[in-house]
């Protein structure tokens, strides 16, 4: 039996711009992809902070270093520049796999620049 896992999670990042004439996809700046592990033609899970739509696509690359978020296709009805969105990646693990598995967080800041990586989230003080 396999599980599915959270793998990768970009958190807070911000829509740069939103294409609704395009293929289809998310463009993500590739200093962000590869921190968080997430390939190119991946499906990610988009959840929108702003508005509270949640979607799903697959990753394009965007060019290094420009800080890219680019909601395109039928997915740009969802988003608007500006918005903050959580960019999440899941896989299927054996039990196995389950037990020895951390996922890859990313922590932009306003300008989609890696501010922190970590492989747990930090637990919420009540």
């Amino acid at each position: 039996m396999q599980i599915q896992l959270l793998k990768a999670k970009i958190h807070r990042a911000t829509v740069t711009q939103v294409e609704l004439d395009y293929e289809g996809s998310c463009a993500i700046d590739e200093d962000l992809l590869e921190a968080a592990g997430i390939r190119e033609y991946e499906q990610i899970h988009i959840y929108n902070i702003t508005s509270g739509e949640r979607f799903v696509t697959y990753a394009i690359r965007a060019e290094r270093g420009t800080g890219v978020i680019s909601v395109n296709g039928a997915a740009a009805h969802k988003a608007s520049v500006g918005d903050l969105v959580i960019i999440a990646a899941y896989a299927g693990l054996d039990a196995a796999e389950a037990e020895r598995h951390v996922p890859s967080l990313v922590y932009p800041d306003a300008d989609n620049r890696i501010m922190r990586t970590a492989g747990s989230i930090p637990v919420q003080a009540a």
